[in-house]
C-alpha cells in the first residue's frame, strides 16, 4: 500500500489517498478539500497516477475532515463509510459550517458503517479498523499491518494528542484509546495524522509528553 497526502483548508487538515499498488485502486480518507483549487489538486493527482477511486472513508466527522465528502461522492460515485457513533457529529456540521467560514459546505450521508470487526478492502489491500474514541465518539484509525502504517486522524500527533474539548470528546477515553489501539503496535509503525507531519509509534512512546 502506498500513501499520498495533501494538506487542505484553513485547518491545515491532512487528506490521504490509500493506494493498492497491484490494482491502482484507492480510497480517499478524510477529504478536506473545500474550494475549487483544492478539489482540482486532488482530482489531477488521481488522474495523473491513473488511480481508480473505490471508497470514501472518514476517521471521524469534524468539519475539517468532511468538507470534501460530497465532492468525492459526486465525482467518483463511491461508497462512503463512517462509524455510526460519529453520525451525530457529522449531522451537526451544517449548523456551524458557515460560522467557520465554509458557507458552501454540502453535507453527505454515509452509505455504510465502519466496525472494528470488519476489515476494509481496497483492491488486494486489507485495512484493520480500530475503534479509538476520545477526540470524537466514533473515531477510528486504519491499520495496514504489512507496511506498519496507521492512518490516525486526530488521535495521536507528533509530540501531541487530539483535543478533547469538543462535543463528545473525553481526555481519559482518548488516552485509553492511544494506549490500547496505537501504542500496542510495533514501534516502527508510521502514523499519518490528521494534522502535521507523520511520526512513529516508537518516537511517540518514548518522547510524547502526554504519554509519559
Amino acid at each position: 500500500m502506498l500513501v499520498a497526502g495533501f494538506t487542505f483548508n484553513a485547518f491545515s487538515e491532512n487528506t490521504y489517498l490509500l493506494i493498492d499498488e497491484a490494482t491502482r485502486q484507492c480510497a480517499i480518507v478524510d477529504p478536506g478539500c473545500y474550494d475549487r483549487a483544492e478539489q482540482q489538486a486532488l482530482r489531477e493527482y488521481i488522474e495523473a497516477e491513473k488511480l481508480q477511486v473505490v471508497l470514501l472513508l472518514n476517521t471521524h466527522a469534524h468539519i475539517d475532515h468532511v468538507l470534501g465528502n460530497q465532492f468525492v461522492i459526486d465525482t467518483y460515485k463511491v461508497p462512503y463509510l463512517l462509524h455510526e457513533a460519529d453520525l451525530p457529529v457529522l449531522r451537526a456540521v451544517p449548523t456551524y459550517a458557515a460560522n467557520y467560514g465554509f458557507p458552501a459546505y454540502s453535507p453527505a450521508e454515509p452509505t455504510g458503517t465502519l466496525t472494528p470487526d470488519k476489515a476494509v478492502r481496497i483492491g488486494e489491500t486489507e485495512l484493520e479498523v480500530r475503534f479509538a474514541p476520545g477526540h470524537a465518539p466514533g473515531h477510528v484509525v486504519f491499520y495496514h499491518a504489512p507496511t506498519h502504517t496507521v492512518i490516525g486522524g486526530d488521535v495521536l500527533f507528533q509530540g501531541s494528542i487530539g483535543r478533547t474539548d469538543l462535543p463528545g470528546g473525553n481526555h481519559a477515553t482518548l488516552l485509553q484509546s492511544i494506549r490500547t489501539q496505537l501504542l500496542t503496535l510495533p514501534n516502527e509503525t508510521v502514523v499519518y495524522p490528521g494534522h502535521g507531519p507523520a511520526t512513529t509509534i516508537g518516537a511517540e512512546h518514548q518522547s510524547n509528553p502526554f504519554l509519559q
